[in-house]
């Protein structure tokens, strides 16, 4: 009679051997899933590096147009009498005959263009919020795209086109209108005119520049307020509607919560774009050098100043006096873009 413990394995290793395989063939598995992670294909590759060197490119188009900036910009501050501090401070008329000497500064300039630009902002934003909400909660469907493309449209008119606009139609058109206001309001401090301001009658003022540039960037933050309000959850608002609100109550409680980043960081790159306008407001509003804080008087900003000095480039020490000026002008539209930027990634 045959001994059975010499063709029978114990219980123990049976379940050993049984386990041996499965182990093996999950641990190669692992290691088949964890070396294939690593593996790049010939595409990933390709694509990979021309992303890393977009970014790449982009960073170092900024950094040289920083660098040449202030390469052009420190000889001239240097020879100002005022030095670094009177750049700042200096508010009179540039002099820029004696190279040696020349007296420059921005105060003037940095109160017109940030005083156009609010105004601008203080009137496109309303009214961008109302056609994004309009566009993304109450337009027909068939009419969403196109009235959105409508919109879209206005940042696609060339600056010059609303410079005559502004200049020949919008501007007179006004006249009347800053009559009446002077009229009652004259006395408060955005309303009054001297004896240099620019006529009622061609209406060729901040005010006017700054309803020009309202509507040169309305359709950049109405754009992306509608973008960021039809990504608000489906959810949200089934559950809100299926409570009992109506439907401004579920715009106001659940859309505009959701979307008021994407509508803030739109009005700032809105915004950026207006402090850097030239041509429109080179047609639109009379040079000035002083700045006086009132709405119906003429200013000069950064890039209209540089425009309108255009002939003195040919020497380098009174160009060097405007590339400082843009300098200013390229720190600050960098500012407003990286607060839009950090407003965003907040979101």
């Amino acid at each position: 009679m045959a001994d059975n413990n010499l063709t029978t394995a114990p219980p123990n290793e049976q379940t050993e051997a049984a386990s041996r395989p499965a182990s093996s063939a999950g641990s190669s598995e692992a290691a088949i899933v964890k070396s294939g992670s690593g593996v790049k294909r010939p595409g990933d590759r390709i694509f990979e590096f021309l992303s890393t060197a977009s970014a790449t490119l982009i960073t170092v188009m900024i950094a040289a147009i920083a660098a040449f900036l202030i390469w052009r910009a420190v000889p001239a501050l240097n020879v100002n009498e005022g030095g670094f501090l009177g750049f700042f401070t200096y508010g009179q008329r540039w002099e820029t005959n004696n190279t040696d000497a020349m007296q420059f500064g921005i105060p003037t300039m940095f109160g017109s263009t940030v005083l156009i630009s609010v105004v601008a902002l203080l009137i496109a934003m309303p009214v961008a919020l109302g056609i994004a909400i309009f566009l993304s909660n109450y337009a027909p469907a068939r009419a969403v795209k196109p009235l959105g493309f409508l919109v879209d449209m206005l940042a696609a008119v060339p600056s010059i086109v609303y410079g005559l606009w502004g200049w020949q139609v919008l501007g007179p058109a006004l006249s009347g209108f800053y009559k009446w206001i002077h009229s009652w309001a004259g006395g408060f401090f955005l309303f009054p005119t001297y004896d240099n301001s620019p006529s009622f009658e061609t209406g060729r003022n901040i005010f006017t520049g700054g309803i020009v540039l309202a509507v040169m960037i309305l359709p950049i933050i109405a754009a992306t307020a509608r973008e960021v309000f039809v990504q608000t959850p489906p959810g949200q608002i089934e559950s809100a509607l299926a409570l009992g609100a109506t439907r401004w109550e579920v715009i106001r409680m659940t859309v505009l919560p959701f979307g008021m980043s994407g509508y803030i960081a739109g009005s700032m790159l809105g915004l950026g774009r207006a402090l850097g306008e030239t041509m429109a407001l080179y047609m639109v509003v009379s040079p000035l050098i002083d700045f006086r804080f009132s709405l119906f008087d003429g200013g000069t900003t950064f890039a209209t100043a540089i425009a309108l000095a255009a002939s003195e480039f040919g020497n380098e020490m009174r160009a060097g006096a405007y590339i400082a000026a843009g300098l200013m002008l390229f720190l600050l539209t960098f500012v407003v873009n990286a607060i839009a930027r950090s407003i965003v990634k907040k979101k």
